[in-house]
Formats: structure tokens, sequence, C-alpha cells
């Protein structure tokens, strides 16, 4: 059942998609949506009886993590009336529930009070209505835990970029009471500065002058850079990309860069320094690189050592092999045989 997983979520992320580029929270705007690409027949995928409900579980289980955040209000409510819509075109009775965390109940509750503030009735009655339907189901996690399940076997919800506000620390950060409790505590250092030094230098600066009203301006400029480049990157988009002067000048630049990058000579390796480096001039757009010849391999010493002395020889033939790596001995001349002593002056043959 979890190869559906995929395609479910597509299917779900598509009509999102299409609902947010109607720029509206309205109910209305969701339904045309929902009828121009049918999506009621989405349980039409698994018609066996026996089926049904573990498919129906699968695509609560994908859509209900739209109701939730990090997605933006208009995204949230598009989940909302996603799980509404779900909800009411099952095929199966009981209808299956919609599980809630305990601990994202609270952003739900969040939720709803800021459709109140904002004065979104039909996001209040849709909410409303799954609640006095029974349609949610509270328990601990957001998806089942069975035993013996390992961790990393279960898939990671992937979060789409495009249905987040941009990250927004800095403003998360310094909220209004943490300003307020910075100028409280700026106050007592000052106060504490002055009574350390009783007449201090006017040259000398002892605090930060203005601090609080400082930081809020520059959490507010970064905020309108902040949404003027998320503007520019829609623009750029949409189709509203630089002139073609532009463009034409940053291929040349590139073509300089690339050009100047293949002209240099990189140094060689320790290991590879016997071999000769070849600069390489590219022109144009033509950045061949030749590549070096292979250089032959010298003769051993052995082998020039038999060239050389073999050469020798066959000048003059009365020459020895001397290629041989030994001595070489001196022709000597015979020796005369000597005459031993005879200690037998009897058995000698005496000629007198």
């Amino acid at each position: 059942m979890e190869n559906f997983r995929g395609p479910v979520k597509a299917d779900c992320e598509e009509l999102l998609a299409r609902f947010q580029a109607t720029e509206s929270v309205r109910y209305e705007q969701f339904l045309e949506v929902w009828r121009d690409m049918n999506f009621s027949s989405i349980f039409y995928g698994k018609p066996e009886g026996n089926e049904r409900r573990m498919f129906a579980r699968l695509i609560m289980s994908v859509a209900s993590p739209y109701f939730f955040p990090p997605y933006t209000f208009q995204i949230r409510v598009a989940g909302l009336y996603l799980l509404y819509g779900l909800f009411n075109s099952q095929l199966i009775t009981p209808k299956e529930k919609i599980r809630i965390a305990l601990k994202d109940w609270e952003d739900a509750m969040q939720f709803q009070r800021d459709a109140v503030n904002a004065q979104h009735y039909d996001v209040l009655y849709v909410f409303r209505k799954l609640l006095s339907d029974k349609a949610f189901y509270f328990t601990a996690l957001p998806t089942p835990l069975c035993y013996g399940e390992k961790k990393e076997d279960r898939k990671k919800t992937e979060i789409c970029e495009e249905f987040v506000d941009p990250s927004s620390r800095p403003q998360e950060l310094i909220t209004t009471d943490v300003l307020e409790e910075i100028g409280n505590i700026h106050e007592h250092y000052e106060g504490m500065k002055k009574s350390i030094f009783a007449e201090p230098d006017p040259n000398l600066n002892l605090i930060q002058q203005n601090l609080v009203p400082k930081l809020n301006g520059a959490i507010l400029t970064y905020s309108s850079w902040q949404w003027n480049r998320t503007e520019s990157e829609q623009q750029q988009d949409a189709g509203e990309g630089p002139s073609n002067q532009e463009s034409s000048r940053r291929a040349q630049l590139i073509a300089s860069i690339k050009s100047r990058s293949y002209g240099q000579v990189a140094e060689a390796s320790k290991s590879r320094r016997h071999r000769q480096t070849q600069l390489v001039q590219a022109d144009g757009a033509d950045f061949s690189q030749k590549v070096p010849s292979k250089k032959k391999r010298s003769p051993s010493l052995k082998t020039r050592t038999q060239l050389r002395f073999n050469t020798q020889g066959n000048e003059s033939e009365g020459l020895t092999r001397l290629w041989c790596l030994s001595a070489v001995k001196e022709e000597k001349a015979p020796e005369k045989r000597k005459k031993k002593f005879n200690w037998n002056p009897e058995k000698s043959s005496d000629p007198s």
C-alpha cells in the first residue's frame, strides 16, 4: 500500500498549488479547483472492499500534515479544506478519521484563533464542522508506531519548499516582549555605569545610546530586504529576467574567466614533476586542450653498456668481452713447471 503514497502526495500538492495561485482563502475558490480536478474520484483507486479502509487511511495520513506548521496560512487553510473534502468523499462506512497528535492540537487551536481574528468565517465553519462530526482521532503520535519497527525504516515527511514562508529567525527572536526586556536591562545597566563614574568624561561613551530603537530598526530593515528579494525572485521565475544586454555581458565575463583559467599552468605534484607541463591557450569559445606526447622511456644501464661495448667490439676484433660487469683478467704467459726435490735419492734415476 505504501507504493501509492508518492502519487497521492503529488496529486495533493498539485491541488494546493492551484489554490495557492488564486491568492485567496475562500472556500468557493477551493471548491472550483476541487471540481475541476474531480478530486473526489481519488478513492476509486482501490475499489476492493478489503483495501478501501487502508487506502483511505493512507490518503488521510498524506493530507493531514498540510494543516499544520511550517506551512503558510493559505496552505494550512487549503489543507483544512482538503481534509474536509476527503472526509466527506469516502466510500467506506464508518468513515476513516483524521489523526491529530496531542502536540499538534495547540497549533490547531492557534489556527482557529487566527481565523477568528481575521474574520475568515468559512474557515471557522469548516473546522467546527469537522469537530462536530467527530472527524478527528486524537493520538499520541501522528503516525502509528508498531512494536519492533526500526526508526530508520520509517519514512520522513518531506516538506514542499514552495508552500513554506521564507525563514524569519530574527523576527521570531526579537519580539515585543524581548525588546521590552532588553530596554529594562539597558536602563539598569546605564544606572550602574553612572553610579560607578561620578563625573564621567563627556568624550567617553559608557553605554550604547538608543539600543532598542536601533535593534528594532535593524530587524525592520532586514524584513523589508527579505520581502523585496522574495518578490524579485518570483518575478524572475515568472519570466521577467535580465535583459539581453545583461545576459550577453554575463556570457562575456564567463568566457573571459574560462580563458584565464585555461591559460594558467598548474603546478605539478612531486611525483609528476619529471613530466613537462604545456601551456594551452584558449581562443574565444574553443577550449581544446592539447594532450602532451608520451615521453619515451630511456634504456637501462645494462642495455646502454651492452650497446656501447658491442659497438667497440665490432670495430676492433681483438678486444675481449668487456661489457661484463666483472674485472677483466689479463692474459698470463704459461709458467714453466718447476722440478720438485726428490727425497728418495735411491729411487731417482741418475744418468751417471
